[in-house]
């Protein structure tokens, strides 16, 4: 590798050729501060915050898009580049809605700490305002261009690590805007309600649509039996909203918590992965003994459906019909629960805890009342459950560890995997090894399938027969992968798809770290490591060991696939245009 040695700020430094200035200055520690840059992601200079002086140069350079070069001498702190930085940020505050105390982002917003940085104590630039649009319609997704900074993270997210590309910029200087064509609302167009966008914004121009009101008065409500699920991404995040590190486990102070906001009962949606194991992985093995549809395409994933129905609708026959664990929970808490405990399923109230903005849509989907109620009736994201434990004074960092609830609050390690990528696929192969070998499986653990590679595959050998799996995160991926199939490059038995980069524990409703704090460290990998901990130290790590899960076969559903299962627990999907004017 040709190196190139250079010097910033009189400190000389040896870099890889191609090695861009903001890159070679963090090497020796030495901070330039961004906005519009996303490692990997967002590489365009647009903001200018990241100006150096460069020898010889006539203007400031852009030290995020700027290669280094043999001999070249740096400045990152002249009284021309401080100043200009604080020009460009002043600009972007007199254009920029205030309401920074009652904002969303407060206290994690990277322009609010820019001017922190910078010193910002006054602007001095007034003048007209742009036009700004307040869209709220989406289930799932908030936009407010009031407080958009035309960094184009959202942009790139959506188009080049997701593929779905519904957002860019509208119009041209002043007017410009980054919004769906025609500023239309992301709830006319092919929008997924990933919220990859969310994570990407760098303050509050997008945000998850804030259901916790409607959560505060059902728990106020006497006459409402309030019962709340636990997706598994959320014990490995919601410790960091309190301090606690990238990843921390902390799955048995959720309950606690939980209890102490008001919650008639506390389950895991864990047990219903389990459940979803028991249904999909007999689908599977259906489909692959009588000739079914192959490959079958994992269905966990709202954001991921979704794309399928806009974008492959060729593929919705390979679709699982399994719900989701989170409907799944829903649909058996509103009929075996209610039946178990002795009450009226009206009076059941089912709220969610997610990694995911899309299960707010998913959860609103006509399709999920097998019921004969909404199955779920309120999807909170990791952050609004911090938000709402804040307002309460409930400290999760100091509770007790305490149990979720039975029946629906035992699980497996195989339950707790769905929350990382390929966890879905590993889960389904631990239960379909010993379904069809009668045996059992030694090592439980597929390693295979792991791992924070776009798309990964493996064959497994089950008694002789080689499946061959294939396992894609984040939609990019996936429509590399589906491609593939489509052109005939590729055939597999079954695959696995998560929307999110990661899968769930990066999904759209965890967390926000800056673009400083992504570019440290893979916090998905990290959440991910953690999740493969939960599961190592659970007792019984196959989802058909699960005894509630048994026991909910034997005395209301019968067997997996069974009539009442299909009524329950399956449902249909919805061929969908991409296309505002065709729907």
């Amino acid at each position: 590798m040709e190196m190139v040695t250079l010097t910033i700020d009189g400190e000389k430094v040896q870099v890889p050729k191609g090695t861009t200035i903001l890159e070679a200055a963090r090497k020796i520690g030495k901070k330039i501060p961004t906005l519009c840059f996303l490692k990997g992601i967002n590489e365009i200079g647009a903001c200018r915050m990241c100006v150096v002086e460069v020898k010889g140069a006539r203007a400031l350079q852009a030290s995020c898009v700027y290669p280094v070069s043999e001999g070249m001498e740096v400045f990152t702190n002249t009284p021309a580049v401080r100043e200009s930085r604080k020009i460009t940020l002043e600009l972007l505050l007199s254009d920029h809605n205030l309401e920074c105390p009652t904002c969303i982002r407060n206290l994690n917003c990277e322009l609010q700490k820019l001017a922190e940085e910078l010193g910002i104590k006054s602007i001095r630039f007034e003048g007209e305002k742009h036009r700004s649009r307040y869209d709220d319609f989406s289930p799932s997704i908030v936009r407010d261009t009031s407080k958009c900074v035309l960094c184009r993270r959202c942009v790139s997210t959506c188009h080049k690590v997701q593929g779905v590309g519904v957002i860019s910029p509208n119009n041209r200087g002043f007017e410009t805007m980054v919004a769906p064509v025609y500023d239309m609302s992301l709830a006319q167009v092919a929008c997924v309600n990933c919220g990859q966008c969310i994570l990407a914004c760098p303050v509050g121009a997008l945000k998850e649509k804030d259901d916790t009101d409607r959560v505060w008065q059902a728990l106020a409500d006497p006459g409402k039996h309030v019962i709340v699920q636990i997706a598994p991404a959320v014990r490995v995040s919601l410790g960091e909203e309190f301090g606690l590190g990238r990843g921390a486990i902390v799955t048995k102070k959720i309950p606690a918590a939980l209890r102490r906001m008001g919650f008639d009962r506390v389950f895991d949606t864990d047990f219903t992965a389990d459940l979803t194991i028991m249904e999909e992985g007999h689908e599977f093995l259906e489909r692959l003994q009588h000739g079914g549809k192959l490959p079958l395409i994992t269905s966990c994933s709202p954001g991921w459906i979704k794309f399928c129905e806009h974008y492959y609708p060729e593929f919705l026959e390979n679709l699982s019909t399994c719900k989701s664990p989170q409907q799944m929970f829903g649909a058996v808490a509103k009929t075996y629960y209610a039946q178990k405990i002795g009450i009226d399923p009206s009076r059941i109230f089912v709220v969610s805890i997610m990694p995911c903005t899309a299960k707010k849509y998913e959860c609103q989907r006509p399709e999920m009342r097998s019921s004969g109620y909404q199955d779920v009736d309120v999807v909170l994201t990791t952050r609004e459950l911090s938000r709402m434990l804040k307002e309460a004074g409930i400290n999760l960092a100091t509770l007790p560890d305490e149990e979720f609830d039975d029946p629906l609050g035992i699980s497996t390690g195989a339950g707790a995997i769905f929350g990382a990528t390929g966890g879905v696929m590993e889960a389904a192969l631990r239960t379909v090894y010993e379904v069809i070998t009668g045996r059992e499986l030694k090592n439980v653990e597929f390693t295979g399938v792991r791992g924070v590679e776009g798309i990964k595959e493996a064959t497994i050998d089950i008694d002789g027969m080689k499946v061959n799996v294939a396992v894609a995160h984040g939609l990019g991926n996936a429509r590399k992968l589906l491609d593939r199939v489509k052109n005939g490059e590729a055939s597999y038995h079954f695959i696995e798809i998560m929307c999110c980069p990661g899968g769930c524990v990066g999904g759209g409703g965890q967390p926000i770290l800056n673009a400083d704090e992504r570019w440290e460290l893979d916090y998905r990998e990290v959440r991910g490591s953690a999740i493969y901990e939960v599961d190592r130290n659970m007792p019984l790590r196959k989802s058909h060991e699960n005894p509630a899960v048994q026991q909910l076969y034997k005395e209301f559903l019968g067997k997996p696939l069974s009539e009442k299962s299909h009524k329950l627990l399956h449902t249909h999907y919805t061929r969908r245009s991409r296309y505002p004017e065709a729907e």
